[in-house]
């Protein structure tokens, strides 16, 4: 009887050992920031001791770090009645992923009143906060929007689901449209006419910025930096311009954004040449995830964008939707707001359906768009009007040795001063 109590004894010390080593090696990767990792241990551990504050908390991190947001709330809530250091900010910042900003303010309030008794730096929380509430600004605006279709596709090759009429330009990955270049780059737009090009490029600082750049004859000139405070954020990309050629939308990371990369619009000005503050187009289109490549095909009355979120790593969704000849709202004080919250975070495009011949109407042109063949493109190395019968597109078109002189002379004279303005 003795043997059997300490060998009782032993086995309790050892598995509490065991216990004691899972808990520390869940810590370690914890404070190194492997989530994914820490997560099955911390698990058990809070489902042992539910009440357990610092439990609830690492736990609710986790959540919170692999995109789980809904469900690290109950675990953070419990995590802050328990008084666990830090909890208030994770909790807010889980309100802010789940769009409850209201709630997310509250308590990033709560939190910085906390840090200044206690004497601690407040300024990082203060710029959560300000983003929650720029946040709730943008959710008291979620425009009405009529999405048609959705579908996931290779984040690497996204732009191939991009179906747009040749009336509306074309897209390219910079790798592609630059195939010889020892630069980098996102995205290259080019008009219709082939005569423009908006594009971002990595610069000297590792950000990226967008450029564009005219062709004159054969030949495209020199890139030239946006004016105005395009490229002013972090990082400009996934550019698009409207026929009138002057109205852009593109992508940014910047201090404006929800999150990560934010649709923006803005305008260009040709009496100051340069471009009106940008504005954040808002929700549904933009999200605390990466929004980006928004496109307005005007001759197909179709509009598209891509996201990220609730996506895998490699994989982005592409949001196809009816565009609207003026920005309408939903009423923000009298609705529902778990159904607002979920139409500003595009929980179901089907939901977005108020008018079902509009919707078919759409996705007929969509489906016509979808089947229609891509167009093979012809290279030339320039358009030359003869008269209405005759385009010369190659110097070997000129039978007269002294006209194909005579143009050489012309076209150098254009490129000399094509640079001389750029």
């Amino acid at each position: 009887m003795k043997k059997k109590y300490i060998l009782l004894l032993l086995l309790g010390f050892f598995g509490m050992n065991i216990s004691a080593q899972t808990l520390t090696q869940a810590k370690a990767l914890y404070e190194k920031g492997q989530y994914d990792q820490a997560k099955p241990a911390l698990k058990k551990f809070v489902k042992s001791q539910p009440n357990n504050g610092s439990y609830n908390l690492w736990y609710g991190v986790c959540c919170l770090n692999t995109g789980e947001a809904e469900e690290a709330i109950k675990y953070l809530e419990t995590a802050v009645k328990r008084r666990a250091a830090g909890g208030q900010l994770y909790l807010a910042q889980a309100y802010n992923a789940t769009y409850r900003f209201e709630d997310a303010v509250n308590t990033f309030e709560e939190y910085i009143a906390e840090l200044t008794k206690r004497r601690r730096p407040t300024a990082e929380a203060e710029k959560l906060l300000e983003k929650s509430k720029a946040n709730l600004r943008m959710l008291k605006g979620v425009e009405e929007v009529c999405f048609i279709d959705s579908f996931v596709v290779d984040k690497k090759d996204f732009l191939k689901a991009y179906k747009i009429s040749p009336e509306s330009g074309k897209l390219f990955m910079y790798d592609t449209y630059f195939k010889n270049s020892n630069g980098k780059g996102g995205t290259v737009y080019e008009t219709e006419l082939g005569n423009k090009i908006y594009y971002s490029e990595l610069q000297k600082d590792s950000t990226l910025n967008i450029l564009s750049r005219n062709k004159m004859m054969d030949e495209w000139g020199k890139g030239n930096m946006l004016p105005g405070s395009i490229n002013e954020s972090m990082n400009a990309n996934y550019p698009y311009v409207l026929a009138d050629g002057i109205t852009i939308y593109y992508a940014a990371d910047g201090p404006a954004s929800m999150g990560n990369y934010d649709i923006f619009v803005t305008r260009y000005n040709m009496n100051t040449d340069t471009y009106l503050a940008p504005e954040n187009v808002g929700m549904p289109f933009n999200s605390p995830y990466n929004d980006y490549m928004y496109v307005i095909d005007e001759f197909n009355n179709l509009g598209w964008f891509a996201s990220d979120r609730y996506q895998p790593e490699d994989k982005v969704c592409i949001y196809v939707f009816i565009p609207a000849s003026s920005k309408q709202v939903y009423n923000y004080e009298n609705m529902d707001k778990g159904k607002l919250i979920k139409l500003a975070q595009l929980h179901s495009i089907k939901d977005t359906w108020t008018d079902e011949n509009l919707v078919a109407d759409a996705q007929s042109r969509l489906q016509k768009v979808m089947q229609e063949k891509p167009e093979i493109k012809k290279y030339h190395e320039f358009e030359f009007v003869i008269d209405d019968q005759h385009i010369y597109h190659y110097a070997t078109d000129f039978r007269s040795p002294q006209a194909k002189a005579q143009f050489k002379k012309i076209s150098s004279i254009e490129r000399k001063l094509s640079s001389a303005t750029e």
